[in-house]
């Protein structure tokens, strides 16, 4: 079993250090022969910056490989949707406790996600260096 997860993608655009990838992320029927019949088939297109030093071997509209391994993308998954869930229902539970009040609670429970989305922001550079897509060879 591989420890990576994969995209093939089309290069987008290459800057400085910087080759944007366009995939197309589809969800798990849309490639069956009723999915233009269906509402449940979808399909989104996606650009992901992959950070590289050489990016001379390779040109805009060339077919990429872009991949991750299952550590930075459950590393992603923790910071993007488990610890602030996790952060969402403590502060639920606390807020209700101290104000007995359920919508206080609701909304002091939504607000804690403000900062904490607004520090995953400010946080993005040093972020990028633990989570980040590589291009197969």
């Amino acid at each position: 079993m591989s420890n990576k997860i994969s995209h093939s993608g089309i290069i987008h655009s290459i800057t400085d250090g910087c080759i944007r990838v366009q995939i197309v992320q589809t969800s798990a029927c849309a490639a069956c022969k009723v999915a233009s019949h269906c509402n449940a088939a979808e399909s989104k297109i996606k650009i992901v910056d992959v950070m590289s030093n050489n990016t001379s071997g390779y040109k805009v509209g060339q077919e990429v490989m872009v991949w991750a391994s299952k550590d930075v993308a459950n590393r992603a998954l923790m910071l993007g949707f488990g610890v602030p869930f996790l952060l969402l229902i403590c502060v639920l539970m606390v807020a209700l406790k101290l104000t007995g009040n359920e919508g206080v609670a609701a909304l002091a429970a939504i607000a804690s996600l403000v900062p904490y989305y607004v520090a995953l922001w400010l946080m993005r550079d040093k972020i990028q260096q633990h989570i980040s897509f590589n291009l197969e060879n």
